[in-house]
This record gives C-alpha cells, structure tokens and sequence, in this order.
C-alpha cells in the first residue's frame, strides 16, 4: 500500500484524480453534455501539464475513431438504400402477431444485424415500425420496445464494429501496447452471450414488461407518421398484381391503409383485405411521409395522373434537382375551398402534389377532387426555385423542406455488396480494417448509395468528440501511475479470490459503474486499470480488456445504462424500475456467463 501514497507525491497524479473525480461528477449529474465533459478533461489535463498536445489528442486521430466515422456513413448507406427493408418487411407480416413472435425476430435476426452494424441506428429505423405493429396489434408498445433494445446490446458485442465502446477499447488496447482488436477478436464469446441473452428474453415471463397503454394510429404525432392521403395507380408490371391486400408487400412493408379501389366504373369500398390486387387499379390511401417516398423510388406503384398534374409523377426522369416539401394552408388562403383540378395547381405554382393530410380526419374523395381546407398539408415535390416561392406566399406556409431524400433503391444490391465485401476484405487479407471501412464508405458514394453531402450529416459528432477525448484518460493514468495505484488496491481486494471469481467481479464492477456514466466513459477509466491485474491473476491482458468490454457493453439494469435504453424508454412510456425488472435476470445471467466464456475462451481452467 505504500506504493499507492508514492503515487499521490506525484502532483500530475493528483490533478489527474481531480480531473477523473470531476469528469464523473459531471457524467453522472449531466450538469454537462457527455462530449463536452470530455473535451473539457482533456483540455485540463493539457492546461496542467499532464499530457502534451499531441498525446492528449491522439486519440482523435486514432485509427479506431476514423473506422467509427466510417461506419456511421456505410451504415447511412445501407440504410438509405433500402438494405435493411427485408427486415421492416419481416416485422409487419402476418406471420409475427405476438410479442412472443416479436421479440425471437428480435433476438434471432435483428441482434445479428446490430453485429455488423451500430446498434443505435438499428433501434432508430426500427422504432417506427415496431411502434406501427403494436397499433396494428392494438398491443402496449411497452411490451416489446425493451426487448429490442436488449437484442441489440446482445448483438453488439458479435463484431467490433457492432458499438463505438467496442473500437474505443480497441483503441485504449493499441495505445496501451497490446495492439488493435481484430473484426472477430470476441466474436467466440459473444455468440453464446448473443443466444444465452435471445433464450432469456424468450423464456421470461412477460409479467416483466409491463402494459404502459397504448398508442393511438397518429402515435407520436411526427409529420413522418402522420397518415397522408394520396392516390395511386398500379401499373401493369407491377409485383402487387394477382396479390390479395392482406398478403401483398404494400401492406407487409409499409403497412398502408387502403381506403378504396376504384376497378373502371367500379368502386369497392372496405372490407379489402381479401380482395386481389389487378393492373390499372387506382388506390386511394393513407400512408406515411417516408414510406411514400419509399414506393415512389421503387416504382410498385405510380402516381395517378391527376388534374393537378400534366405528367406522371413516379414515371417521370427529371426528379434532379426536386426536392420535397410540406407545406400548410394557413387561415385566410386562397386557396381553401376550391379543389387542386380547379385551381390548376400545378401550373400555378410549379409544384406537384404528391399527398395530403388533414389532421384527423380521413380525406375520401380523389386527390385531384379534394377540396382544399384552412389546416391542410400538402406534400409537395418541386424545384427549389419554385419552393423560395412558395415561402414568399401567403397562400401556403413552408412547413420542412427534406434535403436528404432517400436514394434510389435501385442501388440496394451495390450497397449489400459493399459492406458485405468490407467484412470479409480484412478478414481474409492483410488489409487494415481502417482502409476497408474508408474504401467502402467511397464505394458507397460513388455507387451512388450515398450524396458526398449525406456522409457528413451522417457523422454523429457527439459520439466522436465524446470518444477522442475520453482516450486520453488511459493515456494519464498509466503515465501517471495511477491505473498501477489502483490496480494494487484491486489485487489486495481480490487476492483470496480464484480466477473466475475475480472476474466476475471486475465484470459486475463495470456493469454497476456502467449505470451511472456511459459505457464509454467507464472503459476508458477501467480498462487501464483492469489490465495491470493480469500478470497476478494468471490471464492474459487481452482477457481484461474484453471483461471490462462486456461490462460497459452488457447495460440492463437502468435506462441511462446504454443509450438504446434511453431511445426506447419514451416511446414504451416505461417507468426507471420497468428496466431494472426486466433487465435483472439477464443481467445475473451475464454476470455468471461472461467470466467463464472469457476463461474457457484463453483455455484456463
């Protein structure tokens, strides 16, 4: 223990400590946003001395943080490409009716997604469309939102491209002189934990996931799901034909309402669900903003060529340089009372109406006969010149205007094949994961996955100010002989324990501490500490570094433990104890699972 106070004579440890103590105060208070909390300790322990420059900010040139940015554009890519509307498609079809059902597609294909791509983005895509299912179920959301959180915590830990914690502890293993981790440097231990984790979640009573309530069919209230009304045409090559409503892809994938089919002179009104889709048949229905934009890429449909329009819209070839709009008809307009046909709208403003919405109510008549009221919105496709004139309007008040509409899906098969070519490439080649991951981020642009512009917004600065700075952590605490001081406490404490013990230990420290500052922020404190006690347990650095990775990565408990729980706990209306209830057992699982996976994984006994 004296070699712990010899330490505390050394003036950098001791503002390193005062650094670290603060930094956790203000991770655990929030007074401060995570990512500012970092750059401000790395700024301090530069001001001080601790470090210099160049060490202090290396880990914003390290080659796991330039990966990580990478991975955000690809993963924009797939998902801008339709890549992942497989797996949309899978949730909303028939064959899933149950939470039960739900929650094994969750855990048996949406975890290994989250291997190979960022878990936080998954949750995002997914939340609307699991959110649909339960209005559609008429199911309390509560019951399965957790679930998929959980799933793709689990599926996290299957690659080291699967979580940003994963390419930090990476990084920290490189800098501390052990080297970078490989694509599948854990995979062995996290596929047992991935299905340990899949048969919890559907073996557990579903008395833990508690009914919070439903949602209405306007759930959330966004612009983007909130039903437009519009009318479209299916066209004689069109996958639909000879399918009822009930079994066709429209309804599987985007779930839209069909109000009415009008067949030549006839008109068949609900119940439709049965009724066999044919050529030429014009639909009128309730969809949302992005699924629109969906069908129009892929052509299943076609817009119905209506009076407000010389041309069909989803046949056209001259979309460059469109861009699409909501626009609001704002109390006083002109424009209310008389229907588009009428008010020969496209014409008059160079603009074509793709949908309309009108709060809550359900818009019946065809969209080139509706009248116009004061309130309705307008989804408009038009030149950006056109839009600068709608804005100087007092007709029509601009609501959003999207920039980043989704790519062609055209592109979906390009995408597939470059991200699946970045995994195997440094798999099978001595090519650094790095240079794969930054060339499949060009290949995606110059397949026109993705817009140069695109790749710049789908940067997650946070994440990447949070991780650069929170690297230099590791950095002063070995230089300043504070990871040793306490790695010493640790062994003291841990001395008259057997190996596996001491493990579990080290991981269920990790998971607690995890609870209360982010997973990142605890294995760039931990980690260097934890690899200082291999030498007297016997284990292999490596294996410290991975324990400390699954503690910070399996977060259960609370809904500040991983930043999926936070997406999903709004949405589910949970209350903090729903995720303590849910998450304890799974979290008693890892915590006996993880330390034997790690010790059978480096051959120990």
């Amino acid at each position: 223990m004296n070699e712990i106070l010899t330490v505390f004579e050394n003036p950098k440890a001791v503002i390193t400590l005062a650094v670290l103590m603060s930094a956790v105060f203000l991770f655990v208070s929030s007074a401060l946003a995570p990512e500012l909390t970092g750059l401000l300790s790395v700024a301090l322990l530069m001001a001080t001395g601790v470090l210099s420059p160049q060490k202090a900010l290396a880990g914003f040139g390290s080659p796991a943080l330039i990966t990580l940015m990478g991975l955000f554009a690809v993963s924009a890519a797939l998902f801008k490409s339709g890549a992942l509307d497989r797996l949309r498609e899978l949730i909303a079809s028939e064959s899933i009716r149950t939470p039960r059902r739900l929650i094994a597609l969750l855990g048996l294909v949406v975890a290994p997604v989250s291997g190979v791509v960022p878990n936080t983005p998954v949750v995002a895509s997914l939340l609307p469309v699991i959110e649909a299912w339960c209005v559609k179920r008429k199911l309390s959301p509560s019951r399965v939102l957790l679930p998929l959180s959980f799933a793709t915590v689990l599926g996290g830990t299957l690659t080291l491209l699967g979580s940003s914690v994963n390419l930090l502890v990476s990084d920290i293993s490189d800098q501390l002189g052990y080297g970078p981790f490989d694509l599948f440097t854990f995979t062995s231990i996290g596929i047992p934990i991935w299905l340990f984790g899949t048969a919890y979640m559907l073996l557990a009573p579903q008395s833990l996931l508690p009914d919070r309530g439903r949602i209405s069919s306007e759930y959330g209230g966004s612009s983007d799901q909130t039903g437009y009304f519009t009318e479209v045409t299916i066209p004689s090559g069109s996958e639909l034909v000879g399918n009822s409503l009930r079994n066709s892809r429209l309804q599987r994938r985007f779930d839209v309402d069909v109000l009415e089919i009008q067949r030549e002179s006839e008109r068949l009104l609900p119940p439709l669900a049965d009724r066999i889709i044919q050529s030429e048949d014009r639909l009128l229905i309730r969809i949302t903003r992005s699924d629109l934009l969906r069908l129009k890429q892929e052509h299943t449909v076609q817009l119905t060529k209506n009076l407000n329009t010389e041309k069909n819209f989803f046949l056209s070839n001259t979309d460059e340089g469109q861009q699409t709009v909501e626009v609001l008809l704002p109390a006083g307009s002109t424009l209310a009372g008389a229907s588009l046909r009428e008010l020969r709208f496209r014409q008059r403003h160079n603009a074509t109406v793709l949908a309309l919405r009108r709060g809550q109510q359900t818009v019946q008549e065809r969209l080139g006969q509706a009248i116009l009221r004061e309130g309705d919105v307008l989804l408009l496709q038009a030149p950006r010149d056109s839009i600068r004139g709608l804005q100087d309007s007092n007709d029509l008040l601009v609501l959003d205007q999207f920039d980043n509409d989704l790519p062609t899906v055209t592109r979906k098969p390009i995408a597939i094949g470059i991200a699946i070519a970045m995994l195997i490439l440094p798999s099978l080649t001595d090519l650094p994961l790095v240079a794969s991951v930054l060339l499949a981020v060009i290949g995606m642009v110059w397949g026109g996955c993705l817009r140069p512009a695109e790749v710049q917004r789908s940067i997650r600065l946070d994440v990447i100010l949070l991780l650069g700075s929170l690297s230099s952590f590791s950095v002063a605490m070995q230089n300043t002989g504070l990871a040793d001081a306490f790695a010493n406490i640790l062994i003291f404490i841990l001395q008259d324990l057997s190996t596996y013990s001491a493990l579990l230990v080290i991981f269920l420290s990790t998971t607690i501490f995890t609870q209360f500052v982010s997973n990142a922020a605890s294995v760039a404190l931990l980690a260097p500490i934890a690899v200082q006690l291999a030498p007297s347990m016997g284990l292999p650095p490596l294996a410290l570094l991975i324990t400390v990775l699954f503690g910070a990565s399996q977060s259960f408990l609370t809904p500040m433990g991983y930043q999926t729980n936070l997406m999903v706990f709004g949405p589910g209306r949970y209350q903090f104890l729903d995720v303590t209830r849910y998450g304890a057992g799974l979290t008693i699982l890892m915590t006996f699972l993880v330390p034997g996976l790690i010790l059978l994984n480096y051959g120990i006994s």
